[in-house]
Order: structure tokens, then sequence, then C-alpha cells
């Protein structure tokens, strides 16, 4: 386990001390038909990954290795990773529309914000009250969201990536994003019918079910290299 620990950390630390010597694949990013892609594009190996912003797995994936797989395999141009949006109930709607009203550039700083804050405002959506969720499930889509994005503090985790909380609102307001997100739920199951839950990754078009730990997709990706 320590040579592996010891492996990971030399490879941060080779590919941080390259950064500045080529493109800067962690500022490269562009929206996809179905996400927003990090990295180069022509990267050897392709990544995507559909998460949950309510996914208790998504999160503690983001938090182990999201540093660790940006710095060794995107910055150097190896790896591209494409985060697809794969929405479970209302809250995590809310966030995911948040994420998609952000500059298109801050979109990865956005998704990042709500997973390792996670442990800061998830709680809620096992305590609220009756009259709490029942603000969230108004007959006005928009409302609701709205209320699901002032209840869990939404509107403050999104302002340092620019996204005022008026602009936060027009998003919000916006049915046919609210919908084409939600479809994204369907298009998915429907390319892979063998969908398991979130997160799910395909590796260079290969679906990895039962692959949702870091430790588990690593050397996944190391053999494709």
């Amino acid at each position: 386990m320590m040579k592996n620990v010891f492996r990971v950390a030399a490879a941060m630390a080779a590919a941080w001390f390259s950064i500045g010597a080529g493109p800067a694949w962690l500022g490269t990013v562009a929206a996809t038909p179905q996400g927003h892609r990090l990295g180069n594009p022509d990267a050897k190996v392709k990544l995507i990954a559909y998460e949950s912003y309510t996914c208790p797995h998504c999160a503690n994936f983001e938090k182990e290795a999201g540093g660790a797989m940006r710095i060794a395999y995107i910055q150097p141009g190896k790896m591209s990773l494409e985060v697809r949006h794969f929405v479970r109930d209302p809250v995590d709607l809310t966030a995911a529309m948040l994420t998609e009203c952000v500059a298109p550039n801050r979109f990865f700083d956005a998704h990042r914000q709500f997973f390792v804050n996670y442990d800061k405002w998830i709680g809620l959506l096992g305590t609220a009250n009756k009259a709490q969720r029942d603000r969230w499930s108004v007959k006005d889509r928009a409302a609701g969201r709205r209320n699901i994005a002032n209840d869990f503090g939404f509107y403050a985790l999104m302002a340092p990536i620019g996204l005022s909380r008026v602009q936060a609102d027009k998003c919000l307001n916006n049915q046919a994003l609210a919908d084409k997100i939600a479809n994204q739920r369907a298009d998915a199951e429907k390319a892979y019918p063998d969908f398991a839950g979130t997160p799910t990754f395909v590796l260079n078009g290969l679906l990895l079910n039962w692959t949702a730990e870091w430790d588990m997709l690593r050397p996944q990706i190391e053999a494709r290299l």
C-alpha cells in the first residue's frame, strides 16, 4: 500500500514540476454534446465520469482522486476527463444546473466546489422537516430549485466561482436547461444498459462497472498509457 502511495506522490511531483513546459491542459475546458471535457482532446486515455452531486461515493472519489488525477494524468496531456451529469433528485438537479451556468472555463471549479464542500451541505437532505421539503417540491419547479439553492447554501458556494445570486436565479429559472440535464440520465442508461449507478466511469469507450474508487480506477488508467 505504501509503495502505491509513494508511486502516486512521485508521479504527482514529476507532473507538477513539468507544468509550464507544455500546453496548460488543466486550463483546457471544452463543452461536449453531453458534458464538459478537461484536458487534451487527443489524449491517449479518455475518461468519462457520470456523477451526481448528492452521491457520497462521487464526493469521496473527487476528494481522494481529484488532485492526483489532474496532476499525474491530465496536466501532462496523457488523459482527458469528461464529466456528465446523472441526476438523482431535485437537489442534485439544482446543483448540476448551477455548474452549467458559471463561465464555461469555470465548470470544473464549480463541479469540485460541490464535492469538496459536500459534508457541509448534504446533511440537510436527511434532516429537513416537512415544511422545508414542501418548499423544494412546490408546483413552480423553478421556485422549488431557488428554495433548494437557498436552503443548502448553494448561492454562497457559487459566488467565489463568479456566479452572482441574480445570475444563479436566472439559471434556475431555465426549465429547458433543467429538462436537458434530467434527460441525460435516460441517455446514459440507453447508451449503457448495464449502468449500475454513480459514479460510473467509461474508459476509452469501455464501461467500467463496479469501479467506484480511485484504487480500482488508477490501475486501469495506467494499463492504457
